[in-house]
């Protein structure tokens, strides 16, 4: 008889699979960076895609980057990152940056924190020929995302999972996107993945928090609303650009 963990596991890599040939998110010759927030979402990705790496068609290689903000008390232990990494064979590398939440104050701390992290992310990707990075958002995210921007900019959108950037010779890819999050949940318990260090003191500054509760309401009405909403999302076009 399978284990609750053998269960889940196969769960976990058929949704996977799934993703890559649905989205066509894997090419013969690939090289992926990882954005490896260290996070439990983060270091899934990295584990199924270094073990999918090992598999001789299509041939690709993985590395991953995690960034630090210096002014942000929200990390990782880089030590146990480094040691996840080398377990599964992945180079790992490790930058800094900042942001100043003063200089524009027409923006959140987490949109600013976020958005210079990408910045250190595209431009190491771009200086090391990187023709992808693979983000760990999970389909909870993504409906998240999109109900996020109906409520609050009135357009039906969310992350794709996969993005042609049109400045830059680079697609992002988004290889948890079939997974839910109480899977990933789960797996990183029985994985015994560290968990991240939290003390940001902006974490809840955005309206993600609320919108994560409004969904489990949601859901508490509809058990079949993710499925309408991906389905919508991908009749519309919009997990693909």
């Amino acid at each position: 008889m399978q284990t609750e963990y053998e269960i889940l596991s196969r769960k976990i890599g058929r949704h996977f699979q799934k993703a890559l040939t649905s989205y066509k998110l894997l090419e013969n010759g690939d090289k992926i960076l990882v954005g490896l927030s260290g996070g439990k979402d983060s270091l899934l990705l990295l584990e199924l895609l270094a073990k999918r790496s090992k598999i001789n068609f299509p041939k690709f290689t993985v590395e991953a980057l995690h960034v630090r903000m210096k002014n942000v008390n929200y990390e990782s232990d880089t030590s146990y990152l480094e040691k996840f990494s080398e377990n599964l064979g992945i180079k790992l590398h490790i930058k800094t940056t900042e942001f100043d939440s003063s200089t524009d104050k027409r923006k959140s701390p987490c949109f600013l924190c976020s958005w210079y992290r990408r910045k250190v992310l595209f431009n190491f990707a771009q200086e090391n020929s990187f023709n992808k990075i693979a983000l760990g958002h999970h389909q909870d995210d993504i409906i998240n995302t999109a109900l996020m921007n109906l409520i609050f900019q009135g357009h039906f959108s969310s992350m794709p999972a996969s993005l042609k950037m049109k400045k830059m010779p680079i697609t992002i890819i988004r290889p948890l996107c079939l997974i839910q999050e109480k899977d990933i949940k789960k797996f990183s318990e029985f994985s015994h993945y560290e968990k991240q260090i939290k003390l940001c003191p902006f974490e809840h500054d955005s309206h993600r928090e609320s919108i994560k509760e409004l969904f489990k309401s949601i859901e508490e009405m509809n058990p079949e609303a993710r499925y309408s909403i991906w389905h919508a999302l991908d009749s519309a076009n919009l997990l693909i650009e």
